[in-house]
């Protein structure tokens, strides 16, 4: 395949903020609230070109037996509020915010995301999420939560309404449908977009129909060629019932990567990574999350939890749930005799390898390979540095992406959808 041919490979960099891949204790890592952050990694990501820049959200501080989880103490800023600064800052990338669709008003939101639009000049972009307990809901006067079905619902005349406000170019809104009745006028003119790129993250069926239907991005968790090409192959199999083109939506895993001089190195330096990311205390938490008990006196050097998980025990709050906790502890204890391996070294073991390890070259060749093989669009890189950790893949790989002609040297004109889909 020549480089003419070739898809191109999408970029995009997610702040690591307090997700678990971050690595605190490093010395380089800085604030994840001051602003210098924030604008010294979006800067990184412009002088890669990737596509956009991707805030997560979390509208309630996680919790552990009653205890703020270690990572969140250091706080969580809005992310629209943290885009309009950096929409000053930069000129190109797009700026993507998370924001519910649960506990959030589809005028209220509309504005603000035409609002980052304006001031950035067309690129402006909304991951959709749900958000799915009582934990979370008490933090809002309306509180409690929605069934899985009843998010999704809520969720599409969200975006339904949304997108009516970002059309109605100040003519009335009426809208009476099952989740919102309204009547009132779009606060702005039409955007340089028209509406935001539309960002998706579930994976259940209802969420893949929920990309397919109205998602410009789907922000997918499968990094391996397998499990990619196969969420690849259903989801833009799906498109044509909504009278849309494969090209019209970007399936872009979120991935971590680990560089090296050499492949010894690398997977030495990935080694080490992921022991500063699941410490002592991180590895317990992980395991309460599973076992539903308190585990603040468990050796995480020694074996796992000798009881059997308690299913359904709200000991964790604000964390999504991992999965069957029977099924889980089965297969950890099942890993730990098998190899010998203690409550940490399990947890390091399962909680997520990194995606690409390697040196440039070969991490380069592996991107590359995954998008021509459609097992994806793109990647959402997640560093494990606040805020340098882009550095050495946007000086090592990206011009070696360049060599291969499968990503941009200089950014196009135009908005951010423009960028991403070829539509406008």
């Amino acid at each position: 395949m020549s480089a003419r041919q070739k898809k191109q490979v999408h970029l995009a960099a997610h702040f690591p903020g307090v997700n678990n891949t971050t690595v605190w204790a490093d010395p380089a890592s800085r604030s994840q609230i001051e602003f210098s952050s924030f604008r010294e990694l979006a800067r990184t990501a412009e002088r890669g070109l990737f596509d956009f820049f991707f805030l997560a959200e979390g509208l309630r501080l996680r919790e552990v037996n009653g205890r703020i989880h270690d990572l969140d103490v250091l706080g969580r800023p809005e992310s629209i509020t943290v885009l309009n600064a950096l929409a000053a800052v930069t000129t190109h990338l797009g700026l993507a915010a998370t924001v519910s669709a649960t506990f959030n008003e589809p005028y209220e939101l509309a504005r603000r995301l035409a609002s980052l639009d304006f001031l950035s000049d067309g690129r402006a972009a909304w991951n959709v999420v749900t958000s799915n307990d009582a934990f979370t809901g008490a933090n809002f006067r309306r509180g409690g939560y929605l069934d899985h079905s009843d998010r999704y619902r809520r969720a599409e005349e969200f975006v339904q309404l949304a997108s009516e406000f970002w059309a109605s170019d100040g003519r009335v809104v009426l809208h009476s449908r099952p989740q919102f009745t309204v009547e009132g006028a779009g606060p702005l003119p039409p955007s340089p977009q028209g509406r935001p790129v539309i960002i998706q993250a579930g994976d259940s069926d209802e969420g893949r129909e929920f990309a397919a239907a109205h998602a410009d991005v789907v922000f997918s968790r499968h990094s391996t060629p397998e499990a990619g090409r196969a969420f690849h192959a259903d989801v833009k199999r799906r498109l044509a019932a909504y009278g849309r083109r494969p090209e019209q939506l970007k399936i872009m895993p979120g991935v971590t990567f680990v560089l090296g001089s050499t492949e010894a190195e690398a997977a030495e330096r990935s080694a080490l990574i992921r022991r500063q990311q699941v410490g002592p205390r991180t590895a317990l938490a992980h395991l309460e999350q599973i076992w539903g008990l308190d585990l603040s006196d468990h050796d995480p050097d020694g074996p796992l939890p000798a009881a059997d998980p308690v299913v359904g025990s709200a000991l964790v709050q604000g964390r999504t749930r991992l999965g069957d906790p029977l099924e889980l502890a089965a297969r950890y204890r099942k890993l730990a005799t098998e190899k010998g391996l203690s409550s940490r070294e399990v947890v390091i073991e399962l909680s997520g390898r990194h995606s690409f390890v390697g040196t440039p070259e070969s991490v380069a060749a592996a991107l590359d390979e995954h998008v021509q093989r459609d097992a994806a669009d793109g990647f959402i890189l997640i560093p494990h540095l606040t805020p340098g950790g882009l550095d050495d893949f946007v000086e090592h790989v990206v011009p070696l992406l360049q060599r291969r002609g499968v990503h941009r040297t200089e950014y196009p004109v135009g908005t951010l959808r423009e960028r991403l889909t070829g539509s406008p």
